[in-house]
């Protein structure tokens, strides 16, 4: 069959798309782009955002009028908390939530989900999934489930079968997971010693972590990191709300000074690396006046880039009960803001890093006679195309003729 994805939402989901369609074509299926006609459409939907529901509703649709008669197939995390609602929109043909969607394929390993792109550089490795944080926003729990993960073996042996598998050049590797820092809690085992068993893989060059709650952190993991043979100085710290009074409306297990303080001794240790941050605007019960002490927060911190969310209300969540709602307006103009204070501090972390070597991991998609990569630190540069050297590490000058500046 031909078969077609689409999917939104977090790394963790294209890990486990790109993971599936690599096994359903093992097993002998044509993939396909999204925008072409197909026999299936797979769409991995993402119910963290009102917004993020709406574009898995408009993918369903896209699909269903591509090829009315094609099986359209809708797994994922709105999957999981909205089955109901999507199994009635008008020629979707099965629903799974996150355990079910492994159906799909019967060969899904729980070993750990990978996969490659195009030209093989870059594999995202789902280690962790579910989380017991329940913070009262965040739907995830109720689509995810509580925190689990294999064994620290069970994951090296995964990661050296992804390693095996490569056949050669650079690899990227990026760790995935709902709640990573959790990871092995359950096994009485710890990331941190994950990460050391990970560091010592041949055929690996590079790893990052693509998310990390900021108390999960420990100076002693940004130590390892700092002193590692592959892992990237590259983090992403979810800060949520930069005021404690809605840190804690929210649940979350932290506040601003342990924020600032994991933040700062980061830029110690790595004086370039490249932090970004969650952040949500508009939650309940955040006056004026505390939103514009956030932005004030903000501005005061090495971020070097910031992901918005305009907060919506998730259904079976605790914030439906809480604190003065804002308005959606008001929840816009918040996230126009940060919007530009993000752009601000992009443009400020790249001028810090002008004139510095940087070693660039090459892709090999030819972008009408040029190739781009992705510094260490995570600065996205551009050359012109050569196929000797995609898939391999070259240090480069950052100057402002290289640099794209959209991440």
């Amino acid at each position: 069959m031909k078969i077609a994805a689409h999917t939104l939402g977090c790394k963790l989901n294209f890990a486990e798309t790109s993971d599936l369609l690599r096994r359903l074509a093992a097993e002998g299926n044509e993939i396909v782009g999204f925008g072409e006609v197909a026999d299936t459409y797979i769409i991995n939907t993402c119910t963290v955002t009102a917004v993020a529901e709406k574009k898995c509703r408009n993918a369903i649709r896209q699909a269903v009028a591509q090829n009315p008669g094609a099986e359209v197939v809708v797994i994922g995390c709105m999957a999981e908390t909205s089955r109901d609602e999507i199994a009635a929109i008008p020629g979707v043909t099965a629903v799974y939530g996150n355990e079910k969607k492994r159906m799909l394929s019967y060969s899904w390993s729980d070993n750990g989900d990978h996969t490659a792109d195009a030209c093989r550089t870059r594999v995202f490795f789902k280690i962790q999934d579910g989380c017991d944080y329940f913070c009262t926003y965040c739907a995830i729990p109720l689509a995810r489930g509580r925190s689990r993960s294999a064994t620290i073996e069970e994951t090296l042996c995964a990661a050296r079968r992804i390693a095996a598998e490569h056949g050669g050049g650079a690899l990227e590797v990026v760790l995935t997971g709902v709640n990573t820092g959790t990871f092995g809690q359950q096994n009485g085992e710890s990331l941190l010693d994950l990460l050391r068993g990970l560091d010592a893989i041949e055929g690996v060059s590079r790893y990052r972590i693509s998310s990390i709650e900021p108390n999960l952190l420990t100076d002693d993991m940004i130590d390892f990191i700092a002193r590692s043979r592959a892992f990237l100085p590259h983090f992403h710290i979810p800060l949520q709300a930069g005021s404690d009074h809605v840190l804690k409306l929210m649940h979350r297990r932290y506040d601003t000074a342990l924020y600032r303080d994991k933040l700062l001794y980061i830029k110690q240790q790595m004086p370039d690396a490249c932090i970004a941050a969650d952040v949500m605007a508009g939650f309940n019960g955040e006056s004026e006046e505390e939103f514009d002490g956030v932005l004030r927060y903000i501005d005061s911190l090495p971020i070097s880039y910031l992901h918005v969310f305009t907060y919506s209300d998730r259904p079976g969540t605790a914030a439906l009960r809480m604190g003065e709602k804002i308005p959606m307006q008001v929840r816009r103009e918040h996230t126009a803001r940060l919007l530009e204070l993000s752009e601000r501090k992009h443009q400020a972390f790249i001028a810090s890093q002008l004139g510095k070597r940087r070693p660039v991991l090459w892709e090999g998609s030819n972008h009408g006679g040029s190739m781009q990569g992705w510094t260490d630190n995570y600065i996205r540069l551009v050359r012109p195309f050569d196929p000797a050297v995609a898939g391999t590490v070259e240090e480069v000058k950052i100057t402002e003729n290289n640099i794209i500046y959209e991440r």
